[in-house]
């Protein structure tokens, strides 16, 4: 199918789906969803590709879920709010559910729901300067998939969901266990498709049972049944309204999201140097 959101690339074994919204720093609309999952679900059914890298184009991975079309979006009811929060969700753990390896390759900004496409791709690779963040809390919304708790020790992924903070950098994601390895910029790319390759050299039915082996382990420990169950309490907070989302959004229709966000972060201390 033509895509006008994402680029699809195949080379010999290895796919690429690269986001290709650069001039919003891939910011995750609707449509960008639905195609993801078209290509996704593409490469499911054909038996020649075997490894894909996911990346993102220009100057970010993604900012995460784009604001400019959740503030037009008809979010008046919990109905509308389960029904948006439910496709997120979904687009979310297409990467955790497709059967070939995923593998993300993250530069410049790795946002709020771009943050856990990441996560639930097998394998994440970090150039160095990227910036990981999970700023929900600081805007009065919450997570869509609850994925960090089963990456890292309880304590890291309380710190960083908490406080909001977005501002984590590839060295400290790489020691608390959310990249896998931190690569210079220019070389991530090639490091990426050498380990796509080593995998795509393997025996491919291992490969397949062997992540469907360790996705069982994950959801026989209550692994989904914790996400749904995360995500049915989110959908509970985004209809319940706050002093900060109120305010974020009344900013954002009067000034623009520009403004909303430097409002959202003049309020804590990763922006006042102390």
């Amino acid at each position: 199918m033509p895509y006008t959101n994402i680029t699809v690339q195949i080379d010999g074994p290895v796919a690429s789906l690269i986001f290709n919204r650069p001039n919003v720093l891939n910011a995750f609309n609707n449509e960008t969803m639905n195609e993801c999952r078209a290509a996704l679900r593409s490469f499911a059914d054909d038996d020649a590709i075997r490894a894909v890298l996911v990346r993102g184009e220009g100057r970010a991975f993604s900012a995460g879920f784009d604001m400019k079309a959740a503030a037009e979006r008809d979010m008046s009811t919990v109905d509308h709010v389960r029904r948006q929060m439910e496709f997120q969700f979904d687009f979310i753990m297409a990467f955790w559910d497709c059967p070939k390896p995923t593998i993300a390759l993250v530069h410049g900004f790795c946002m709020a729901g771009a943050f856990e496409v990441a996560l639930a791709c097998d394998i994440t690779i970090a150039a160095e300067g990227t910036r990981f963040g999970e700023p929900e809390v600081r805007f009065g919304t919450g997570i869509v998939a609850m994925l960090l708790p089963w990456a890292v020790l309880p304590k890291h992924a309380k710190e960083m969901l908490l406080t909001g903070n977005d501002k984590m950098d590839a060295a400290r994601a790489h020691a608390i266990g959310i990249v896998n390895h931190v690569m210079p910029p220019d070389e991530l790319i090639p490091f990426g498709r050498r380990m796509a390759l080593d995998i795509a050299a393997a025996a491919g039915p291992s490969v397949f049972f062997t992540k469907r082996a360790m996705n069982r382990t994950y959801e026989i420990m209550g692994m989904r049944d914790a996400l749904r169950a995360s995500l049915d309490i989110d959908v509970i907070l985004n209809a319940t309204p706050s002093a900060e989302k109120t305010e974020f959004g009344r900013i954002r229709k009067e000034q623009g999201l520009k403004a909303a966000l430097a409002w959202r972060d003049s309020r804590f201390s990763d922006n006042k140097g102390g």
